[in-house]
C-alpha cells in the first residue's frame, strides 16, 4: 500500500492493519496534551496518533501498544523514520496484561468499536473481540498519573456507556467533542476526555465537511500543521 505523508512524518501502512483514517487524525489533533510528559497510547495501528501527538509536544515521550504483531512493526517502522523517534517507544503487548509501575500523563485511544461480527476484516482493529470499552477504561485508571487525562474517539451510541464505566473506576468526564460528518446531520463520533477530578464538562462541536468531498474551515484549521492539502 502507498504510504499516507503528513508534513513532518509519513505513515507506511498495510492491508492487514487498520489504516490512516479520520477518527485517527481528529484524535491526534484534538487531545489534551499540553504540558504532559509521559503518554501511552493503547492499539497504535499505524502510530499515526502518537506521531501527532509527538508533533504538537515536542516535550513528551511516548509509549505505543498494539495487540496485533503486524500493526506493533507497522508502528515501530514509523516511529523509527520520524523526527521524534528518540522520544517514540513501541510494543507488540496485550493492554490487558500490561504492567508497569510507570504513570501516564495522558492514556489515548482509538478503540476498537465494532461488536464481533462474522467479517475478518480489520477484525482486531474494528470490533470489540480483544478488548472492550469497560476493559479499557478500567486499566486506563489504573495507569493515569494523579492529574492525568484519558482521551477517546468513539461512535455516539457507545458514549454513554463509556461515560458510566468511567465513573465506576474513578474517572469523570472532563471534555465532550461532538463530532459530524457533515453540516446539518447527526452527530456520529465523541472525542471524551475523562480525569479523576470532577469538574465542569468542556462541550464543543466539531464539523468535518461543509459539503461532500469538500473539509471544514474548522477541519483545515484543526489539520493544517499536519496534512499536505493540494
Amino acid at each position: 500500500m502507498k504510504p499516507f505523508t503528513f508534513k513532518q512524518f509519513q505513515i507506511q501502512q498495510s492491508k492487514n492493519v487498520f489504516r490512516v483514517g479520520t477518527d485517527g487524525v481528529l484524535l491526534g489533533a484534538l487531545a489534551d496534551v499540553e504540558d504532559a510528559a509521559h503518554i501511552l497510547e493503547v492499539g497504535t495501528g499505524t502510530g499515526l496518533i502518537s506521531l501527532m501527538l509527538a508533533q504538537r509536544n515536542a516535550k513528551a515521550h511516548f509509549l505505543g501498544l498494539d495487540i496485533n504483531q503486524e500493526a506493533a512493526a507497522i508502528t515501530q517502522l514509523n516511529f523509527d523514520n520520524s523526527p521524534f523517534h528518540l522520544r517514540l517507544k513501541n510494543k507488540f503487548q496485550d493492554f490487558k496484561t500490561f504492567e508497569t509501575e510507570e504513570r501516564f500523563d495522558r492514556i489515548v485511544s482509538n478503540p476498537p468499536y465494532f461488536e464481533e461480527s462474522g467479517s475478518e476484516k480489520d477484525k482486531i482493529a474494528r470490533q470489540t473481540v480483544e478488548l472492550n470499552f469497560v476493559q479499557l477504561i478500567t486499566k486506563a485508571s489504573q495507569l493515569l498519573s494523579e492529574n492525568g487525562i484519558f482521551s477517546v474517539i468513539i461512535p455516539v451510541e457507545a458514549g454513554e456507556v463509556f461515560i458510566s464505566a468511567g465513573k465506576e473506576n474513578g474517572l469523570f468526564l472532563n471534555r465532550r467533542v461532538k463530532i459530524k460528518g457533515i453540516e446539518n446531520s447527526k452527530t456520529k463520533r465523541l472525542v471524551l476526555e475523562f480525569s479523576s477530578k470532577e469538574k465542569e464538562i468542556l462541550e464543543s462541536e466539531f464539523i468535518i465537511e461543509k459539503s461532500p468531498r469538500q473539509y471544514s474551515d474548522q477541519y483545515l484549521e484543526l489539520t493544517k500543521e499536519f496534512h499536505v492539502f493540494k
